[in-house]
């Protein structure tokens, strides 16, 4: 169901949501650089079939409304410049109002892929909004490594990503030895997108999996 959000410098923005509107466990989606597009909100619903009551804010909105991108190569382009117009605390704020839309009470977890995976990285670090925090294949969670999360936080990374170098994941390990870190032999980068050329069925249902055990461990199976 979509909805509108206002942000704390008041900005409006677009969300998708699903799943109970009761829940006792919730979480805000964070998109990929392609927007809130139709692989993201497949991601929400799959959380949403879990039983977690999910938001999916369109983090674009600040720049461009309503932009769906796909993955071939002027749309990854136009994904990386719009990503460059928004200044990454105004993102914050965004992720911070999605999180006060969920249902009042309830634990909520943040969980991001690709850009997403480094906002869920800063809403664990930067905010004390969330219970747990997941991270897919974030390119820019080594360069904050120094940053303490305030919740417990699993990452997840492909061996072979070409944006992300196995020396930034070793990085992260040796900078935040607290965080589960997780690595996949052979996975490039956007694994878990059956929409990607990338896409590894096999290591995406392991790490949903692992994000859901994680989830259950810290919110509430």
């Amino acid at each position: 169901m979509p909805v509108t959000l206002t942000a704390a410098d008041g900005h409006r923005l677009d969300a998708y949501t699903a799943g109970p509107a009761d829940a006792k466990r919730a979480l805000v989606i964070v998109q990929e650089i392609f927007g809130a597009n139709r692989h993201m909100r497949r991601v929400a619903d799959s959380f949403a079939a879990e039983g977690y009551a999910v938001i999916l804010p369109a983090l674009f909105d600040r720049v461009s409304p309503g932009v769906e991108l796909g993955y071939t190569g002027p749309d990854v382009q136009r994904g990386r410049d719009l990503r460059a117009q928004i200044d990454p605390h105004k993102t914050l704020l965004d992720v911070l109002a999605a999180a006060a839309a969920l249902p009042a009470g309830a634990k909520r977890g943040i969980v991001g892929y690709c850009w997403g995976g480094s906002v869920a990285w800063h809403g664990a670090t930067r905010s004390s909004a969330f219970d747990a925090a997941v991270g897919w294949y974030g390119g820019g969670v080594a360069a904050a490594r120094d940053e303490v999360p305030r919740c417990p936080v699993q990452l997840h990374f492909g061996d072979q990503d070409a944006s992300i170098p196995n020396a930034d994941v070793d990085l992260i390990k040796e900078a935040r030895p607290e965080v589960e870190v997780l690595v996949y032999p052979g996975a490039g980068h956007g694994f878990g997108c059956e929409e990607r050329d990338s896409f590894v069925e096999a290591d995406a249902a392991l790490a949903h999996r692992r994000t859901l055990d994680f989830f259950g461990k810290h919110l509430g199976g």
